[in-house]
């Protein structure tokens, strides 16, 4: 049992994007199911778990621990997997490994996450909890219509009883008011009014003096309200990311805001209207268990077959729905329909962006990737950049992020698969993004890109090369791809053709493709890549190798 000593709502925040718990469970349940959940077997799963494509990262420190705390937290918090007395998924774990629609099965198991639960007690020192915290939020946006991420931060994380519903929403109302009111910057604006609710929330522990961190023996109050600061920060960012999960809210990621997607606010409400706001079997941990898990709680709208039948005819009036169809048929050609609505969606926007008439909008969106400027930055680096290769050239180009019902990114890669694999018929060509930079872009980034590459070689089996961007690319990766280049490595089948480069560079690119007088083909693209073999075999450093490259880039349409 975990004992939470927070004073704002509690929700996990691992992992912090939901979609990659999926293979992790599955993998889990695979090779330990009806086994016990100790050290050794955490130390075995985190052994495969590094085996595995979709695993990026180490676990060397504490290879039990982080394995812990990949399954301990979201996955058991959420009712997916059952890890006393022995290890196993739930019906609910069951359906989101096999179900197509997994959107629904994640809002079900949001809407049923509770503070207080046999799960996580109250220490003396925290909140007094009565909430489910998905649930109320969700509640909090369809009242306002749209929340801003600060407003989720500052004021939606203080809803840790449901019954302090409306003293939020005057809360934000006051907030509202006060900004239109405030002719300064809002910056400043922000950080006073921030610090000043911060200051009322933990009024008891600056009282009494208990302002030290566990991360510093620093225990000034400036740095006590910092750090509770950052952590309404990564709490508020999972919330969105997880609410994002169920496919029912838009992100404005440039007005950092958040939304209900119109066609979906009849599902919203009927889950508001239906869910039971009180916490469930809060000291009966078996009861709690069965109740958390069932994969068929709470109702939701398409549990209505009359609802149900209803949403189709006004989505798609042209099916016709037989009298004899079950629910669950009812169900699939919904799914059905939703997905060939997204994939036509997607053909759309392809066809605009080959066509380059999106320039202008992927351009200025990569300016805003520069500038920090956008709310979930890695997903709109990925996703732009998706776009960005479908313009630059023929092949067909797809991208491995998760897309909403009306085409819009969702997640980005689950880890398993490149984050863009491009054909390119006579080729292959992954590319690879990220927004880490220093060494952790090394660490985080450097084998699994080789082993991503490995997989469409092996998979395609015809040659393939790895372009990978970042905002500014770290030595160590520099390094790294320079000696793959030359190491005959039979696990990644053979040398690795990696070409790191920053995104402005990408960026010229890009552009150049747009100013040719002709369509660039996938031959240049693969004399792109060959040069920089030629280039590392005639170099005997990384540091030339990269600048040759970099150059190459800045000049790769001319003849």
């Amino acid at each position: 049992m975990a004992r939470i000593d927070s004073k704002v709502i509690f929700v996990t925040t691992s992992p912090r994007t939901p979609a990659k718990m999926i293979p992790e469970i599955e993998l889990l349940n695979t090779h330990f199911a009806g086994q016990k959940w100790n050290t050794e077997t955490q130390l075995a799963f985190m052994e495969l778990l590094k085996e595995e494509n979709f695993f990026n990262g180490e676990g060397a420190n504490d290879p039990a621990f982080s394995a812990r705390d990949r399954i301990n937290r979201a996955p058991k918090s959420l009712g997916f997997v059952v890890l006393s007395p022995v290890i196993s998924l739930t019906p609910a774990g069951l359906e989101l490994v096999n179900s197509r629609r997994k959107d629904e099965i994640f809002l079900r198991q949001l809407l049923k996450f509770q503070v207080p639960s046999p799960f996580h007690k109250s220490s003396a020192n925290s909140a007094d909890f009565w909430v489910r915290p998905y649930l109320e939020l969700f509640r909090l946006v369809r009242h306002f219509g749209s929340l801003k991420f600060d407003e989720v931060m500052i004021f939606g994380l203080q809803l840790v009883d449901y019954r302090e519903f409306e003293t939020i929403v005057e809360k934000i109302n006051q907030f509202r008011i006060a900004k239109a009111q405030n002719e300064g910057n809002y910056k400043k604006f922000r950080a006073e009014y921030l610090d000043a609710e911060l200051q009322q929330i933990y009024s008891a522990d600056i009282a009494s003096g208990k302002t030290k961190t566990r991360q510093t023996n620093d225990d000034s109050i400036s740095k006590f309200l910092k750090t509770k600061a950052s952590n309404m920060r990564d709490y508020a960012d999972a919330c969105v990311r997880y609410l994002r999960a169920t496919g029912l809210v838009n992100i404005s990621h440039i007005g950092k805001s958040i939304s209900i997607v119109p066609e979906k606010i009849q599902e919203v409400d009927y889950f508001l209207e239906h869910t039971n706001r009180e916490p469930q079997f809060i000291d009966n941990e078996k009861q709690y268990v069965a109740y958390l898990g069932s994969a068929e709680t709470p109702a939701l709208l398409t549990d209505n077959r009359e609802l149900l039948e209803q949403k189709i005819k006004t989505e798609f009036p042209k099916i016709k729905i037989e009298k004899t169809a079950t629910l669950q048929q009812l169900k699939d050609i919904f799914a059905d329909e939703l997905e060939k609505r997204k994939e036509q969606i997607i053909t759309e926007q392809v066809t605009a962006i080959k066509d380059y008439r999106l320039f202008d909008d992927i351009n200025s969106t990569f300016d805003q990737i520069l500038a920090n400027s956008l709310y979930d930055n890695p997903l709109m680096l990925e996703w732009n950049t998706w776009r960005a290769m479908t313009m630059l050239d023929g092949g067909n180009i797809k991208a491995n992020l998760k897309f909403d019902d009306f085409g819009n990114p969702m997640s980005t890669a689950q880890g398993n698969m490149a984050d863009i694999v491009c054909d390119y018929e006579d080729f292959g060509l992954t590319v690879e993004v990220t927004m880490q930079g220093g060494q952790r872009q090394y660490e985080t980034e450097g084998e699994p890109v080789t082993r991503h590459l490995a997989k469409v070689k092996r998979e395609t089996n015809k040659p393939a090369y790895c372009l990978f961007i970042a905002p500014n690319i770290n030595e160590a990766c520099v390094a790294h791809f320079y000696a793959l280049h030359k190491m005959n490595i039979s696990y990644y089948g053979g040398t690795s053709t990696i070409v790191p480069l920053p995104l402005t560079v990408f960026l010229k690119m890009v552009e150049d493709s747009h100013k040719a007088s002709y369509v660039p083909e996938p031959r240049h693209v693969q004399r792109f890549f060959e040069r920089s073999n030629e280039l590392a075999n005639s170099t005997d450093n990384e540091k030339d190798w990269y600048n040759g490259i970099t150059q190459e880039a800045l000049n790769w349409l001319t003849e």
